[in-house]
């Protein structure tokens, strides 16, 4: 049965001459495995080769076990092309999708963490510095984690649930205890490691959400 669905690519395998296997992160049906038939070919029905950050409306049959999916049309919407004209911007935007390939499961829809890869993307491409690509990918994994439902504890103590109404004298962070911790309780937690107070208050979630750089917000 054949399916429509907007779709990401965020893995390509080049499968003969003329033919791709694709990771295609779909935001209705999930993360699928796709034969892309004549992709490669010069007068490609999909209009040429498919890459990584390629994305638009697609018509598929779904993969079976130990059988993959078919690419039957592909409305191309994009390329991202503008990420490949700053290396800091395209390495973050494979980072981001080489996430989203390794923590989400075949046919298991997250619509929230398409349109979050979907918007980080098109936020990379307008970024002015490498230090805005690094912010946005720090928030966008941030973002990924809370959606996929193992988001790190920021805006409050994690063990002590003591909130960040003022700076604290010192942060620091235990994957172990899942998130921040205040100075009273980071002794409890042997892998805890010391975060700097500029970098701490940074991490608190209010101020994240002021990093992302608006579609119509400068580069400067």
């Amino acid at each position: 049965m054949l399916r429509k669905d907007q779709a990401i690519c965020i893995r390509t395998v080049d499968y003969s001459e003329t033919s791709q296997v694709l990771t295609m992160f779909c935001r209705e049906a999930g993360k699928q495995g796709i034969m892309a038939k004549g992709s490669r070919r010069p007068k490609s029905p999909f209009g040429g080769a498919i890459e990584v950050f390629s994305h638009g409306q697609i018509v598929f049959s779904e993969h079976t076990e130990g059988r993959l999916g078919t690419f039957t049309e592909f409305e191309r919407q994009g390329d991202c092309m503008l990420l490949r004209r700053r290396l800091q911007s395209l390495n973050a935007g494979l980072f981001a999708v080489e996430l989203v390939n390794l923590l989400t499961t075949e046919k298991d829809p997250h619509p929230e963490v398409f349109d979050a890869l979907i918007r980080f993307l098109g936020d990379l491409e307008q970024v002015g510095s490498d230090a805005e690509a690094t912010q946005l990918l720090i928030v966008f994994q941030l973002e990924l984690l809370g959606r996929l439902g193992t988001g790190i504890i920021l805006g409050r103590c994690a063990n002590c649930s003591a909130a960040h109404a003022e700076p604290w004298p010192a942060y620091f962070f235990s994957s172990t205890a899942h998130g921040m911790l205040c100075r009273d309780c980071e002794g409890s937690f042997a892998d805890r490691i010391q975060v700097s107070r500029e970098a701490g208050g940074c991490l608190v979630e209010p101020k994240l959400n002021r990093i992302r750089v608006g579609k119509n917000a400068g580069g400067g």
